[in-house]
């Protein structure tokens, strides 16, 4: 499996890729290509430009979760799709594999939009959508966690989020927070958006699909920013008892978590344009 961090908060060292307060990753398992999050701009096109990623022969998207920071890329990103019909450019029409609640509208004050800017009707008319509460496998060796039960600690609080059902606001649990598992001869590489659900549950939740309780790595946010000690602390604790050894800490994992969880874990630098390969 291959993975290359298309956008991310940060960006490599010497190398001169686009960072943004985002998130998204590109996975290749051999069997198929998978878009992991877009971001909030076009910046993970520019950036896969210029890496020689081709992001018009996607086979599936993955969203982690409905936030403006994961999904208002899938604008430019059906803008290039659009442009391609129109010169007569082969290009791929992708399975969209997300949580029900993926295009739900949100609000995060002061924002007044906080999800998505795309309706889950209109992306239907671009996308094949398959949403799902449950997991789904997209190839022998990759799957979608679907939504993840919360049996540890979050970390998350959901004041002053708020999300759209039925007509009407209520508190937003962000239950579509979701992550990706690839499956490996030697463990699984678990790939989060932002960890809303919680880094550990989201753990046991991809050893449970899996059948597996080996992790060789973990990739992408997890949500510790501003974080109190006694949550780093039961957070490192759980980590541990699963085994996690080694990991790539980004997008919403702060300066002082990444010091933290570096003194209890071997922690690689992450951010646009980082190429990983199991």
């Amino acid at each position: 499996m291959r993975l290359r961090i298309l956008a991310d908060n940060n960006t490599l060292i010497d190398h001169y890729f686009e960072g943004e307060p985002g998130f998204s990753a590109l996975v290749d398992t051999g069997e198929c290509r998978v878009l992991f999050d877009t971001g909030f701009s076009e910046v993970f096109q520019r950036n896969a430009q210029k890496m020689g990623e081709d992001l018009l022969q996607l086979d599936f998207i993955a969203l982690s979760h409905g936030h403006l920071d994961h999904t208002w890329g899938l604008v430019p990103l059906i803008r290039s799709f659009t442009r391609s019909e129109i010169e007569k450019v082969p290009y791929r029409r992708p399975v969209l594999v997300a949580h029900p609640d993926v295009f739900r509208t949100r609000r995060k004050a002061p924002l007044r939009e906080n999800g998505s800017l795309l309706s889950e009707e209109k992306c239907r008319e671009h996308f094949d959508l398959r949403l799902s509460r449950d997991p789904v496998w997209i190839s022998s060796d990759l799957a979608f966690l679907g939504e993840i039960p919360r049996r540890f600690p979050t970390g998350s609080s959901p004041a002053l989020r708020q999300i759209l059902r039925d007509g009407v606001y209520e508190s937003d649990q962000i239950l579509d927070d979701s992550a990706l598992v690839w499956k490996g001869n030697e463990g699984l590489v678990v790939i989060t958006g932002c960890s809303h659900s919680g880094i550990c549950n989201i753990l046991a939740r991809a050893c449970e699909v899996c059948g597996e309780k080996r992790i060789v790595d973990i990739v992408g946010g997890l949500h510790l920013i501003r974080a109190q000690t006694s949550v780093l602390d039961e957070t490192i604790r759980g980590l541990k008892e699963m085994g996690v050894t080694l990991m790539h800490p980004c997008h919403c994992t702060d300066l002082s978590a990444k010091i933290a969880l570096g003194q209890a874990f071997t922690i690689r630098e992450a951010g646009s344009g980082l190429m990983l390969t199991y």
